[in-house]
Formats: C-alpha cells, sequence, structure tokens
C-alpha cells in the first residue's frame, strides 16, 4: 500500500494551513489500527486537505492512495474514506458556474474538474463495494456510485438488485437515497425511479423503507406523491413507534418484480454501519460524539433526516408540510418532537401560512420535563414575535415556572436573556416584565434587555426608574459603548424624554473608542423622545455647527423631532446631501424627508440622486422626495424598480407606498403588491442561513402591503 507515496513532492504543494508535507502521516492515519489515530486523520483531511470542500493539487495527488484505502478489506472505517472521494470528486461545475468563474478562480475550478475526473475513472469499484462485508462501506458506496459513476442506468439496475438481499437497514435506505440523487442528476431517467420508488412506497415493506422511498419521491418527483401522504407518513412513524414484531423483518422488492418479496437476513440489533468509535478531540470525533449523543436511544435515528428529506420535497405544500409536523407534535416519542419543533422553525421561517395550530403545538413542549425538547421550543418561539401568540399563556407558564433561564451567562461575552422572555417580549407581554426588571438588577445588564423592553411599549413604565439609574451608572471609558447600549436602547424604545438628563451625560462625555457610536444612539434616544427632550436643544444647536459631518446630520434630525426648528436645521441637512459617503446622504435624505414640505427646496437635489448607483441612497432619495414634494408619481417609478432590484428594501419600499393612501386598482403598484402577497415563499427566505429577525421583517412586509392596497376590493386576501 502506499505505493511511490515518498515520491510525491509534496512539500512543494499546500493546503489550508500551509506546506503539505504531513499529507503522507495524514493517509497513513487512516490506515491505522488505532481508532483515535484514524479519526485524527480523517479530521486533518477535512480540516486541511479538503477544506470547506476545497481541492488543492495536494487533494489531487491523494486520490490514488484514497482509492488503495477504499478497497484494502484489512483497512478499518472505510466507510469514512469513501465518504472523502465522494466529497473530493462530488463538486458539480456546471454552465452558470462557469458563465461566473473570474481569472482568481481558474486555478481552483481546473482542481474541481481534475478531482471530478479522477475520481469519476476509479468508480467502478464502487461496484464491488456496494457488497462489501463492511456495513460502513455499504452505507457510503452507493451515493458514491449516484454520485460519481458515468453510467446511471447500471448504477440504478445495481440498486434495484441490491435492496432486497442487503440485510442491514440504514443501508437500505442508502440504496434508496441513492436512487433519488440519479433521478436528480439525470433527469431523463427520474420516471423510471419514480415509478420504483411509488412501488416500494405501496408495498408491504418496513414502514422506514417506505418513509424512505415517500422522501424521495418528493424530491425528485413529488407529482408522484399519493394524495393521502400526509396520513401515510403518520401511520408510519406510528408503526415505527411500536416494538417490532417477533416474526422477521418483511422483505423488499426482488430482482423479479413478479416474485414475492424474500426475507433478508435478521439483523442483530447491535449491528451498526459504522466501525469502532471513539471519542476525539478533533472536530469530525465531535461531530460524530454529539450525533451519537442525539441517537442514543433511538430506534430509527435515521427516521428524523428522512422527515427533513419529505420536508425539503414538499417543499410549498404548507398545508400538507403543517399537518405532518402538528402529528409529530403530538406523538408520544419526544425525540420525534424535538425533530417536530426544529423543522417547525424551519417551516415558518421560509414560507407563508396559517400557523395558529402549529404555534400551539409548540408552545405546548415548553411544559414537557426534557430539557432538549422545551429549550428547542422556546427557541422557535422566540423567533416568531407576533406569530408567536398562539403560544403566549405556555410562554407565561414557564417563564413563571423558570426564574433561572431569565438570564443566560456565556464563557466570554455578556449575559444575555433567554429565549422564552424575549419571545415573550416580542408579543408586548407584560408578563415578562419581572424578568426584565431581574435582569436590569445585575451587575452585568443583559447585552439584549433594552430591545425587549421596546417592544413593550407602555406597559415597560414601571421599569423607567431602573433604565435611567443604570444609564446614569455607566462609566464612560472605553467599555462604555457595550454598557450603555442595552441601557439607551431601552429608553430609546419607550421614548422616554425623562431620561434625556441620562442621554444628555452620555453623549457629552462618549469616549474615543467607539464614542462615533455612542453619539449617534445618544442622538437618536434624544430625537425618539421629541419635545419631551427640550432641554438638550442647546447641546443639539452646537453640534449643528459644523455641517457636512455625520454628527451635524444626526443632530439636526434630532433637533427637528425635539423643536420643529427647520431653518435651523434645513442648512445642515443640505450639506449633508453633498457628503462623499453614501451613509451620511442617506442620514440627510431620511431626515430631510421629516421635514416634509418645509423641506420643498431641495425636491430637485433628491430628484437627481434618484439615478444613483447605490440602491439604498435610491430609495432613500424616492421617499424623501414625495415626503417634500408630495407628488408620488415619479416616486412610485423609482421605488417599483428598487422593489424588483433587491428584496432587501420591500420593507421600506411599502412603508412609504402604504402611507402614500390606498393605491389605485390597476395600477403597477397595485400588481406588485398583489404578487408579494400571493406568494407563499417569504420575500428574504435564503437556502443555508437565516437572520434572527427574518419572520418579523417579512410580516410585517405582507401587513403593510395589505394596508397600501386596503379599499381597493381583495387587498387583505393573501
Amino acid at each position: 500500500m502506499f505505493s511511490g507515496i515518498d515520491e510525491v513532492d509534496w512539500a512543494s504543494m499546500e493546503h489550508a494551513y500551509g506546506p503539505a508535507d504531513d499529507v503522507p502521516e495524514l493517509l497513513r492515519g487512516l490506515a491505522s489500527d488505532d481508532p483515535a489515530e484514524r479519526e485524527a486523520a480523517l479530521d486533518g483531511m477535512y480540516g486541511a486537505v479538503h477544506h470547506q470542500g476545497d481541492v488543492y493539487a495536494c487533494t489531487l495527488a491523494c486520490i490514488p492512495f484514497l482509492f488503495e484505502l477504499a478497497v484494502d478489506p484489512g483497512v478499518q472505517d472505510r466507510g469514512s474514506v469513501v465518504e472523502l472521494l465522494t466529497s473530493i470528486g462530488g463538486f458539480d461545475l456546471d454552465e452558470d458556474d462557469e458563465a461566473e468563474i473570474d481569472e482568481d478562480e481558474i486555478e481552483g475550478a481546473a482542481n474541481y474538474a481534475m478531482a471530478a475526473a479522477a475520481v469519476t475513472a476509479g468508480a467502478g469499484v464502487f461496484f464491488e463495494l456496494i457488497a462489501d462485508e463492511d456495513p460502513g462501506v455499504r452505507l457510503a458506496a452507493p451515493l458514491a456510485l449516484a454520485t460519481l459513476h458515468r453510467h446511471p442506468v447500471r448504477v440504478l439496475a445495481l440498486l434495484r438488485e441490491r435492496l432486497p438481499v442487503e440485510p442491514d437497514e440504514e443501508v437500505r435506505l442508502a440504496l434508496v437515497e441513492a436512487a433519488g440523487r440519479v433521478a436528480l442528476r439525470h433527469r431523463p431517467l427520474a420516471g423510471r425511479v419514480a415509478e420504483w420508488l411509488g412501488r416500494l412506497a405501496s408495498r408491504a415493506h418496513s414502514p422506514g423503507l417506505r418513509l424512505a422511498a415517500l422522501a424521495q419521491l418528493a424530491r425528485c418527483s413529488p407529482d408522484g406523491l399519493p394524495g393521502d401522504v400526509v396520513p401515510v407518513v403518520s401511520g408510519l412513524l406510528r408503526e415505527m413507534r411500536s416494538p417490532p414484531e417477533e416474526s422477521a423483518q418483511e422483505g423488499d422488492e426482488p430482482a423479479d418484480p413478479d416474485a414475492e418479496p424474500v426475507d433478508p437476513e435478521p439483523v442483530a440489533a447491535a449491528e451498526t454501519c459504522r466501525g469502532e468509535q471513539v471519542a476525539t478531540p478533533t472536530l469530525v470525533g465531535q461531530l460524530r460524539s454529539l450525533s451519537a449523543q442525539e441517537n442514543a436511544g433511538r430506534g430509527a435515528p435515521w427516521a428524523a433526516d428522512l422527515l427533513r428529506t419529505l420536508h425539503v420535497g414538499l417543499d410549498d405544500r404548507v398545508g400538507d408540510r403543517t399537518a405532518l409536523l402538528a402529528d409529530q407534535l403530538r406523538s408520544p416519542d419526544r425525540r420525534q418532537r424535538i425533530d417536530a419543533v426544529r423543522m417547525s422553525g424551519g417551516l415558518i421561517r421560509a414560507w407563508r401560512g396559517p400557523y395558529e395550530e402549529l404555534v400551539a403545538l409548540v408552545g405546548d413542549q415548553l411544559s414537557d420535563p426534557e430539557p432538549r425538547l422545551a429549550e428547542a421550543a422556546s427557541h422557535v418561539l422566540e423567533e416568531l414575535f407576533g406569530l408567536a401568540a398562539p403560544a403566549a399563556d405556555a410562554l407565561a407558564a414557564r417563564l413563571a415556572d423558570r426564574p433561572g433561564d431569565w438570564v443566560k451567562s456565556w464563557p466570554s461575552g455578556p449575559p444575555g436573556l433567554g429565549s422564552t422572555v424575549k419571545a415573550l417580549a416580542r408579543l408586548g407581554d407584560a408578563r415578562a416584565l419581572p424578568a426584565l426588571a431581574a435582569a436590569l438588577e445585575l451587575p452585568q445588564v443583559a447585552h439584549d434587555v433594552g430591545f425587549a423592553v421596546g417592544h413593550l411599549g407602555a406597559a415597560a413604565e414601571p421599569l423607567a426608574g431602573a433604565l435611567r439609574g443604570r444609564l446614569a451608572e455607566v462609566e464612560l471609558d472605553e467599555g462604555a459603548y457595550d454598557r450603555a447600549s442595552p441601557r439607551r436602547a431601552g429608553v430609546t424604545g419607550r421614548r422616554a424624554g425623562e431620561a434625556t438628563p441620562e442621554v444628555l451625560r452620555v453623549l457629552r462625555g462618549a469616549p474615543d473608542y467607539r464614542g462615533e457610536w455612542l453619539r449617534t444612539a445618544a442622538l437618536r434616544a434624544l430625537g425618539s423622545f421629541g419635545p419631551a427632550a427640550r432641554e438638550a436643544v442647546p447641546e443639539l444647536r452646537a453640534l449643528i455647527r459644523r455641517p457636512g459631518t455625520a454628527s451635524a446630520t444626526e443632530a439636526a434630525e434630532a433637533l427637528w423631532a425635539i423643536s420643529g426648528d427647520a431653518d435651523a436645521v434645513l442648512p445642515v441637512l443640505i450639506e449633508g446631501l453633498q457628503s462623499h459617503h453614501v451613509h451620511d446622504r442617506r442620514a440627510a435624505a431620511v431626515a430631510l424627508g421629516a421635514l416634509g414640505t418645509r423641506a420643498a427646496v431641495v425636491a430637485p437635489r433628491l430628484r437627481g440622486l434618484l439615478a444613483h448607483e447605490e440602491l439604498w441612497l435610491r430609495v432613500d432619495a424616492a421617499i424623501a422626495l414625495w415626503e417634500v414634494s408630495g407628488r408620488s408619481q415619479e416616486t412610485v417609478e423609482a421605488l417599483l424598480a428598487g422593489w424588483e432590484r433587491s428584496r432587501h428594501v420591500r420593507v421600506r419600499v411599502a412603508e412609504c407606498v402604504a402611507r402614500m393612501g390606498p393605491v389605485p386598482e390597476g395600477s403597477a403598484a397595485a400588481h406588485v403588491l398583489r404578487s408579494e402577497l400571493a406568494s407563499v415563499r417569504r420575500h428574504n427566505a435564503m437556502d443555508g442561513g437565516y437572520g434572527s429577525h427574518d419572520i418579523h421583517e417579512d410580516e410585517k412586509l405582507l401587513a403593510l402591503c395589505r394596508q397600501a392596497l386596503r379599499g381597493t376590493g381583495k387587498g387583505t386576501t393573501a
């Protein structure tokens, strides 16, 4: 083994962390008899040689040696090697990707292409490995074949032949998953695969295999799903929770479709598809350890993955997905409910729909004694803002029952509010007050307490004294911004004009380090107080004497909100509109819009900004133009152009359109707003990521669209 490995000039190559002269040691580590050494070597391969999916010259040089490891029966944990080869060679570079490659990426793209070619050229060995004695190898081989082999018809035939004789349930599921991968990669075969999956789902196979078939059917051919997919899946989940029958497991589809199903060899309960696993300090080891803890005691640890695949395949069928999750949330199996809570969060985050029943069921999990279940539920509810209303009583009950969870401490950084507190506060529910009051009494105030207070509005009045007191005691040193922010946010959200002296103290004493941020926050707080902050007027008049600066613009905006002195602030804001910094010009445009017709003189300047290259400046200028001129036609045209250009400006645009009054029926704006309301997908939904306020922002957008359309007949229906 490893013939020629020392003849490779590894030192001339690099991986993610420098010279690749350590790669031979990693490869030899993969063949070690010591499980910990194998785990460490695998971690090194993923961490450096194939870092985040990258392919380097040393990655390419490893491929022949990885194939040697994969086919040597004396090597343990070869399934991990097969998975590594699949990852290295499985990158698809389609025509769209090729068109977007710039000069700096050419070498990387070439490496991906060479890796795909090299691994694909050797993919024939996976045909033999699909019947290997090691169940871990058999688990990895089907997906390797489906991903890498050039002849998908042969691969599909082998998957079907292997299924009735494969003794391990998890491997059988991998065979079905691989068939779905074939259908996705080779669309002409999708119909053939769907027909087979449909038969698997409807015959008397194990419930796990039928669920796997339905999941892959949803993934590659959702139109082929049965009309009663929800009750079918719910029934399968109940079967999987039931004690196994004493009789042998029913077999799967035989090679001859007309033959009777055959029974595979029984599988010992202790048999797994992985070799010996040990706890190691590597990333791979930690991930496997977490997975083992998560799945400990589960009769079917793969069920959650199958359900996630099914949900992804169901896509915009929100009604079916909601009904299925509701059934899962009523399950007596706590682990299944944990999975359902997490999947509920993913569904609501990406898709619009009526979620009252689902949210109430998530709220029911808060009273469960299993801490992971209650914690998962509180995290989901935290992101829902107003949509969490059906769970309000459950949140309040848990809050009262668990005062120790009101504030969370971390090894580093400031403490933060618990999810239950934030969820209840974001509903504007006064039952969050005791927790917020307690958070304000701690030596170090929770970093997010001010934002939570802001959601309570007038209900937060009992906290006014504590907020002022904690703001007054902030030391104005280099850490002032972090310490003052939660307290300043609280008085800003409450529009607490009585806190003007404390805010002025911060404004005057802001340190050099991050002082600009602190002054900006203080000025916005004063502006939010309005006329109640009149004692700040002399300070603000002094600040506006430096026109063209960011602080002058912010001070002018606050001065207008407090005093209404347009003559004093207008010259300052006009100067700010000419700043070299886009951010400052945007701030000036927003402030000018607040002056309304008192700033009509700047309409030509704002109109000139409608052609600016920066989208957000164009949008802010268009809104300000309408506010100072009252002319909506050119403003609406600019706003709708921005709407189509970027989903991120849509809430800002909708706010303006809603303030303009009912949108005329049949207008371009009405068409755009109705199209948004008709969309099931949230406007800010992202694949592979999300923000904590995404649901709140999207629900706000929907409310604004309905408000803008109100009075036109059908605007209130989404």
